[in-house]
């Protein structure tokens, strides 16, 4: 991934010592001029990236993080809370199912920023061997040496409180790293993919973009309604692995928009999409609970891949992002804080269940806790020389 920051701005002052002659005056001269000239370029070089940068790409990368912590708020306190769903108010389950639906649009955003920034790009195989190297070995090691440490932490909270449920504490210690695996794989696709959509037009991609849709979200999504009706075990024989699957779609589509595939529908429809999908995505399941049935909302609900694709793609219609500095402080840190968040939320979680308030409250708690102390962490961690942007997997 690729992070991006504010920079700020040295100020300097030199001394000099009285000239002993004419001779040594003007050598002075010379030297602070060349100070002076190399910080002015030094400047200029640094504001030359920051006008570089893509600013909505920053935004979406913000809104991706803040939407993970969000779930992983709500997911939590709803599933500690679990022994009491059935003494759940309305309002609670609105908001919990709504929260699935905003929650779920982060992992969909991030593979669509893969998509946009990475994809459209030339290989040949020295590019491939510094893509790889860049991206892929140094996030191997950390993947590992996280799993280390999450899984000793959840050791340590277990053989600590016989009150925590090992099992359940391991589902939301671990709940994220799951996604790891998944983007080690596509970048290891990712410059092969590149190099194959560089030989057909966007109308053949778009095509084939497709079919694929159909066959990874709606032959599932079928099935899911007929399993529901009682309609059981009713599977369609077909494997889309190698092509990367759900997300592989999500990424291909962040190239789509990279290539303006989508520029001449009007952004009215798009908003439509968005609200279209997150009112069936709430509707869905709550007839998913009144009709008793076990229902997990994931990335490869058709919904979900219409209203992120919609957002994403009216996102990238945005001119100058407002409060800018802020949105970027946000998008630099946001796959550290991807990595750490979830050492605070097992301890929180218990705190938080116990204030005397409704879940709801107790989520955006939880969820505001989670932001502030993880941002705290991973600055603090950052500043660590060599260690911190190595553990953290920033550049």
């Amino acid at each position: 991934m690729e992070y991006g920051g504010s920079f700020p701005v040295a100020v300097c002052t030199f001394q000099r010592e009285k000239p002993k002659n004419e001779s040594d005056a003007s050598l002075d001269s010379i030297f602070a001029y060349e100070r002076w000239y190399l910080l002015i370029i030094d400047m200029e070089k640094k504001i030359s990236m920051s006008k570089n940068r893509i600013e909505w790409i920053d935004l979406v990368r913000a809104i991706a993080i803040m939407t993970v912590l969000y779930i992983h708020a709500t997911d939590g306190i709803f599933i500690i809370s679990s022994d009491a769903i059935m003494n759940y108010t309305i309002y609670s389950r609105i908001f919990n199912f709504a929260s699935l639906f905003i929650g779920r649009i982060g992992v969909p955003f991030f593979l669509m920023i893969t998509g946009y920034l990475l994809l459209d790009r030339a290989y040949d195989d020295e590019r491939v061997r510094k893509f790889w190297t860049k991206n892929c070995n140094g996030l191997i090691i950390v993947t590992v040496i996280w799993a280390i440490i999450y899984a000793v932490s959840l050791m340590l909270v277990g053989a600590n409180s016989a009150q925590v449920n090992v099992a359940e504490a391991g589902n939301l210690f671990f709940s994220h790293m799951w996604y790891m695996p998944m983007i080690i794989g596509m970048y290891l696709s990712m410059p092969f993919v590149a190099s194959a959509l560089k030989h057909f037009d966007r109308e053949t991609i778009w095509q084939a973009t497709v079919v694929f849709t159909l066959l990874a979200f709606l032959l599932p999504f079928i099935s899911l309604l007929l399993d529901m009706h009682g309609i059981q075990n009713v599977n369609i024989q077909y494997c889309l692995g190698f092509s990367g699957g759900i997300y592989g779609i999500y990424i291909i589509l962040g190239y789509l928009v990279k290539k303006d595939k989508f520029k001449n529908i009007s952004s009215w429809i798009w908003v439509l999409i968005t609200i279209v999908s997150f009112a069936i995505c709430v509707l869905f399941q709550y007839y998913a609970f009144v009709r008793g049935y076990d229902f997990a909302l994931w990335y490869e609900f058709p919904f979900i891949l219409t209203g992120s694709f919609a957002l994403f793609e009216l996102c990238s219609r945005m001119g100058e992002v407002r409060a800018f500095p802020l949105v970027s402080f946000l998008s630099k840190y946001s796959f550290a804080v991807f990595l750490v968040h979830n050492l605070f939320r097992l301890p929180l979680l218990p705190l938080v269940v116990q204030l005397p308030y409704s879940e709801p409250v107790k989520a955006i708690v939880l969820w505001i806790l989670l932001i502030i102390l993880s941002y705290i962490a991973v600055v603090i961690i950052y500043r660590i020389p060599k260690f911190g942007k190595f553990i953290l997997y920033m550049r």
